[in-house]
C-alpha cells in the first residue's frame, strides 16, 4: 500500500488556486493475537511484518522473536501467533499506546536496562542530521514522524503518522536482523512520555534522543528504568535529562 495519495485542493497566496496536494495515507489495521486478543491502530500502512514483532516485544507480549510462531497479514488485518504458556498473563500487563493509564504500576514490571554502551555526542548529531534526510514522506506530506535505529555502522528509518508505531516498526526490523538492543540507540521525533520509555526498556535499547521535550511521566521510566534521555536534538545542541553516563563529549 502507497504511503501517500494526491488529491485536489485550493491554495491561497493572495489569490486562489486550484492545486494538486500530497498527503499521508493512514489506514486502520486489525491485529489479532493468537485468536482471542484484538488491538485496532491508525497507522501508516507500511512495514506490517516489522510492526507486528516491534508492537509485541514493546508491549511485553512476547520477550523474544523465537517465539512469534507466524504472523500472517491479508489487506488490513494481521494475525500473530505467540507461543508463550503465560499469554493470557502478559497481555494483561499492556498499556496502550494511545492512553496514558496503568503505566505506573506496569513499569514493576519492565525492568532496568543493563547496557555500558557509550555515544559520542558526534555520533549522535550525524545520526540525526541523517533521519532528518530520511524523512522523505514529511518532507511531501507535513504528516509523518520518523524514527530511526542506530547499531553498529546499520540505520534503520521508518516512517509513519503515528510516533509510536514508527518507534514500533523499526525495533522490529532490528529484532528481524537480530541487533543487539543494548548497543544500539534510537532517533526520532516526537515527545517522549512513559508509554514511549516502557516500550524500549522492555527490549533494553539504553539511549532515545528526540527533536521535542520529554513529559514528567516519560522522564520517571526513563530515570528508573536506566535509559538515557535526549531531548531538544537541533542544530548542535541537545538536553540530556536521565543517566548522562553513556554520552561522552
Amino acid at each position: 500500500m502507497e504511503m501517500v495519495k494526491q488529491v485536489n485542493a485550493i491554495r491561497y497566496e493572495g489569490k486562489s488556486s486550484e492545486v494538486i496536494e500530497t498527503i499521508v495515507n493512514d489506514e486502520e489495521i486489525e491485529m489479532t493475537i493468537n485468536d482471542n486478543f484484538t488491538r485496532r491502530f491508525s497507522i501508516s500502512p507500511n512495514s506490517l511484518r516489522e510492526f507486528t514483532v516491534g508492537y509485541l516485544l514493546g508491549e511485553g507480549l512476547t520477550g523474544s522473536v523465537d517465539n512469534i510462531t507466524n504472523i500472517s497479514i491479508e489487506e488490513n488485518k494481521i494475525k500473530a501467533e505467540i507461543d508463550l504458556a503465560d499469554f493470557d498473563i502478559r497481555k494483561e500487563l499492556v498499556v496502550g499506546s494511545d492512553c496514558f493509564g496503568g503505566w505506573r504500576t506496569k513499569i514493576e514490571f519492565v525492568g532496568k536496562v543493563k547496557s555500558d554502551y557509550t555515544l559520542n555526542k558526534d555520533d549522535l548529531l550525524e545520526a540525526f542530521a541523517r533521519l532528518k534526510k530520511e524523512a522523505t514522506v514529511w518532507k511531501a506530506t507535513g504528516g509523518t514522524h520518523i524514527a530511526g535505529l542506530v547499531y553498529e555502522n546499520n540505520f534503520i528509518a521508518i516512517e509513519d503518522v503515528s510516533r509510536h508505531v514508527a518507534v514500533d516498526k523499526v525495533i522490529g526490523a532490528a529484532a528481524i536482523k537480530k541487533y543487539d538492543f543494548s548497543k544500539s540507540f534510537i532517533v526520532y521525533s516526537g515527545r517522549m512520555p512513559a508509554d514511549m520509555m516502557i516500550k524500549i526498556a522492555r527490549v533494553g535499547i539504553p539511549i532515545i534522543a528526540s527533536n521535542a521535550a520529554p513529559t514528567s511521566s516519560g522522564f520517571s521510566v526513563a530515570d528508573e528504568a536506566r535509559i538515557t534521555m535526549i531531548g531538544f536534538v537541533r542544530g548542535n545542541r541537545f538536553n540530556i535529562y536521565t543517566h548522562p553516563h553513556r554520552i561522552s563529549f
